[in-house]
């Protein structure tokens, strides 16, 4: 399988792309394949580096950092959930400030920086606890200063990760000319191959890495983990000379915030009858910076209307007014579009709850079960994932091989599933998941009272860990859909000056998923504190009873989902019964 040739229709300098020294891009020598492959790498690089650390990091707190299953769930979940947030953070510094190279460069040094603190932290033993002595119920707990170092390497990663993922795949797509139609067409391709790469990476990781933590130990593997991420910022460093480097577009938070400054600063104004009468971007003159294509005005979420009351009497032929007192009818329409998507975005967050749990909770499951293949190989318990993330490099050319064919004739949709439907898939299966965790903790403990293992927390339960296969194919079958659906949904809704916050959306959804977790985690050792759900010793907890609670929210959660999806209108859809066309020319992401 080989990347597509580059083959350049012309040499012309570009007019919308610079070269690393501010010269217009020569489409012949920048750009391209060539370029997109060392982003593909420096992504590949990422995800082995982020998941290695993460998949497996419940273990190292468990086991080594004597934290109880539950405060070492949180620390995890908090850990992912921060990483995810600040994308919001790095895309907003590309946007406004950095640009996306500058973004993805410094925030990998920062990323291998703490990849190197918590690589030091695991190889000096004053910066851990002593182990357990044999025989003692009892270990002694990480000191201040041990789990001070520790946090700090933790949240370095993430503020590392989150600045290089709000701008890498952005980076990958600037490489790529859109008013041309081949390149156009390389671009959706490249979105396919950074799947692919992102999908090799976690392989790796859950696999090879996962095995060396455990067999050689973390100094080694965390080791490996920051000598990746050093290979993939010398990666992306030597492609400098051939990047394609697009202008500063300004943040669409900017024109958010703008709006609800407009409307609240006129809030006492009255809103005329007509909509012609506000503030049009027909009003502006027709070379101005601001100037859009002009959308209809739709008569919900009427307070923000009153960002586009023009203040006094004015000519047409504007070239600058402040955005903070007025705003365009257009400007107010994109914010109503990012409204609108606002009950499915906060319905897809508790999937992301359910998927936290194949990081933290299914493997201190599997830490108590038989991993042996043969005699003398066990799997360690984090690779596990694996399943899922197989099971999602199997689902996605079965569903475009399979599913959109068939979907396709009985819904008469050439694309098979709509976004919306896929997601609601998506948030089925994981109903599915957490009832199959369930019953398989279920399982598991009924074995652990009938071999009296249930007062010995280090007792291996004579089950074997492949009962867990099905929690985590439901959990990758599950993602493969609320993935893919999320990213067409909020990339295809959101207005086209704001496709830097569809991404944002997205994103916020897995952050805000594991924050929940975390969240959730500690309301319920509050509640059950006498009879603990999450025990420390998992064979005396109630652990299915939490995978319940989870599915009963997700079930609820999916019935409010599907209120709002049926009330939820296309925004083409829309358009076309407004009788107005909306051109879009950038390609969805599947991402």
């Amino acid at each position: 399988m080989a990347l597509p040739v580059t083959q350049s229709e012309t040499t012309k300098p570009m007019s919308d792309a610079w070269d690393y020294k501010g010269r217009p891009a020569d489409a012949s020598k920048s750009g391209g394949w060539v370029s997109a492959a060392m982003i593909l790498g420096v992504e590949a690089c990422e995800r082995l580096t982020t998941l290695g650390i993460a998949v497996n990091l419940v273990t190292y707190l468990t086991g080594v950092m004597h934290m109880s299953n539950s405060i070492s769930a949180n620390t995890v979940t908090n850990f992912m959930g921060t990483s995810f947030m600040l994308c919001l953070l790095g895309g907003f510094l590309a946007d406004s400030f950095l640009g996306r190279y500058l973004t993805v460069t410094i925030f990998t040094a920062v990323q291998a920086i703490g990849v190197m603190i918590l690589t030091i932290s695991t190889a000096i033993p004053s910066l851990r606890p002593p182990k357990c002595q044999t025989g003692s119920s009892t270990c002694i707990p990480a000191t201040d200063i041990q789990l001070g170092v520790l946090n700090l390497a933790l949240y370095t990663i993430a503020l590392g990760t989150g600045g290089l993922k709000s701008s890498v795949s952005g980076l990958g797509s600037d490489q790529f000319d859109e008013s041309n139609k081949e390149e156009r067409s390389r671009m959706a391709k490249f979105f396919s191959w950074f799947f692919f790469f992102i999908s090799i990476g976690s392989l790796c990781a859950v696999t090879i890495l996962v095995y060396i933590q455990d067999s050689l130990g973390r100094p080694w593997g965390y080791g490996v983990c920051a000598g990746a991420i050093f290979v993939g910022l010398l990666i992306l460093l030597s492609g400098t000379r051939r990047y394609r480097f697009k202008k500063l577009a300004g943040s669409p938070l900017t024109q958010f915030s703008a709006v609800f400054v407009a409307a609240w600063r006129k809030r006492t104004m009255m809103l005329p009858s007509d909509s012609s009468e506000l503030f049009s971007v027909d009003d502006l003159a027709p070379d101005s910076e601001n100037k859009k294509p002009k959308l209809p005005h739709t008569k919900e979420y009427r307070f923000l209307d009153r960002a586009a009351i023009k203040v006094t009497d004015m000519d047409t032929g504007i070239t600058e007014i402040s955005k903070w007192d007025m705003s365009t009818l257009t400007d107010v329409e994109e914010v109503k579009m990012v409204l609108r998507m606002v009950p499915i975005w906060a319905t897809t967050i508790i999937f992301w709850t359910v998927y936290a749990q194949m990081t933290t909770f299914s493997v201190s499951q599997a830490i108590t079960m038989d991993r042996h293949v043969g005699k003398t190989f066990q799997i360690p318990p984090a690779s596990l994932t694996a399943f899922f993330v197989g099971t999602i490099l199997l689902i996605v050319p079965v569903y475009d091989r399979f599913v959109i064919p068939i979907a396709g004739k009985l819904l008469k949709n050439p694309h098979g599933l709509t976004p919306l439907q896929r997601i609601a898939v998506g948030l089925v299966l994981s109903i599915f998941s957490m009832i199959a965790a369930a019953l398989i903790e279920i399982k598991r403990l009924h074995v652990a009272q009938e071999n009296g293992l249930v007062n010995d927390p280090n007792a291996q339960v004579p089950l074997t860990v492949f009962w867990m296969i099905p929690q985590f194919v439901f959990v990758g079958m599950a993602e493969a859909f609320t993935y893919i659906g999320q990213l067409d949904f909020f990339l295809k809704e959101c207005p086209k000056g704001m496709k830097t916050m569809s991404t944002g959306l997205f994103l916020s959804t897995i952050s805000l998923g594991f924050f929940a977790s975390s969240v959730l985690v500690a309301i319920v050792n509050k509640l059950t504190i006498k009879s603990p759900w999450l025990a420390n010793n998992l064979n005396q907890g109630r652990l299915y009873n939490f995978y319940w609670l989870l599915a009963i929210l997700s079930a609820l959660n999916f019935m409010v989902y599907l209120v709002f999806a049926r009330g939820y209108i296309y925004k083409e859809k829309r358009f076309a019964e407004e009788g107005y066309e909306y051109d879009e020319e950038e390609p969805t992401s599947h991402v």
